[in-house]
């Protein structure tokens, strides 16, 4: 019960919407510039009934637009407020005339002038305002039709995005167990071996995961991040094979705030210590480079092992992995590229959009 009274301005706000008073004005004022040549009473009445009865209209076409809750099925809403507006006319008239007219000695009724004006005024809100009203109900079908159309856009934009979201962490839970099963090969391969380093590499790689593992999940990284998780798995696999694996790393400073898919840059490290230093006898260098030029990333990840025909295992699913989750995250927007170094060697090359924030 107390909610009914704040329910009644607001549904009045609604009913007398400035759409909908503007349309009064407008109307009043061209039907008043029509009749004014040949009115001979004061202009301010004539524009005083002109926008009574638009005003009553409104009124009549905004009650009908919320009520009766219930219709006959055959009766459809619209009808009711195209008609219910036309029907109003003439009381509205009426009652424009009787309320300026007050105090006259002749009612308006008895008044010839006054009732030819009467009639004036009736047949031109018979013939215009359902007209109005129609075109009225188009454009708030329409306007009605295009929300609805962009409310469907924005969900179906909201579902695309989760199917992407849930598609990319679906693409870094199959990199996470590839990663750690790997890393942890090299370690067991040490402790088989009886290497006194194994202890130390243990500890490296310890240390390493404390800061990796609650990244794996996080949807968005920095290059900065990337780097750093990147420096400190090759300084594992150097205490592992410290005769067979050099290293270095240069970034652009301006690049280190880049966003950049989790795992990128330790997928293209990991697969040239696998797949190019490891299997060689001589070892070999690996190069990192992450520049930044015309709005646009570059990545570049160098080695000097057994080259891309050489390898014995293959590239596995790593960059197959890689590729499509670069795809997902810049919206095709990216490119990665393996070109075999003369004498021996691979050179993989990742180019994207410079962003700070994820797409």
């Amino acid at each position: 019960m107390t909610a009914a009274p704040a329910a009644q301005p607001r549904n009045l706000a609604r009913i007398f919407a400035w759409r909908r008073v503007r349309i009064v004005l407008i109307t009043s004022l061209i039907i008043g510039l029509l009749l004014s040549p040949g009115w001979k009473a004061s202009h301010a009445v004539l524009f005083g009934r002109l926008l009574f009865v638009g005003f009553v209209q409104v009124l009549v076409f905004g009650l009908f637009e919320r009520g009766p809750e219930r219709l006959p099925r055959w009766l459809a809403r619209w009808v009711l407020q195209v008609v219910g507006v036309a029907i109003t006319v003439p009381f509205a008239v009426a009652l424009a005339y009787t309320l300026t007219t007050v105090g006259d000695a002749v009612a308006w009724p008895h008044d010839k002038q006054r009732l030819e004006g009467f009639f004036t005024f009736t047949g031109i809100g018979v013939l215009l305002t359902p007209w109005i009203a129609m075109a009225a109900l188009y454009r708030q079908i329409s306007d009605k039709a295009q929300r609805q159309a962009l409310a469907f856009d924005l969900e179906r934009s909201e579902y695309e995005r989760n199917a992407l979201d849930s598609r990319l962490r679906l693409l870094q839970a199959q990199v996470e167990p590839h990663f750690l099963f790997n890393t942890l090969a090299n370690v067991r391969e040490l402790v088989d071996a009886g290497s006194p380093q194994a202890s130390s590499v243990l500890g490296s790689l310890i240390a390493y995961l404390r800061a990796a593992v609650p990244r794996l999940h996080e949807r968005a990284t920095t290059l900065g991040q990337e780097l750093e998780l990147a420096r400190a798995y090759l300084e594992v696999m150097h205490m592992r094979m410290p005769d067979r694996l050099q290293f270095t790393l240069q970034a652009d400073d301006a690049a280190r705030d880049l966003f950049c898919p989790p795992m990128t840059l330790l997928t293209l490290v990991e697969n040239a210590v696998r797949h190019g230093i490891d299997p060689s006898e001589e070892g070999g260098r690996i190069d990192v480079r992450v520049r930044l030029q015309d709005e646009r990333c570059r990545i570049e990840v160098i080695d000097t092992g057994m080259g891309l025909g050489q390898s014995s295992g293959g590239l596995g699913t790593g960059l197959t992995n890689l590729r499509e989750r670069l795809q997902l995250a810049f919206g095709g927007d990216a490119k990665l590229a393996l070109t075999a170094l003369e004498p021996h060697g691979t050179s993989a090359e990742i180019d994207f959009p410079a962003r700070r924030t994820a797409p």
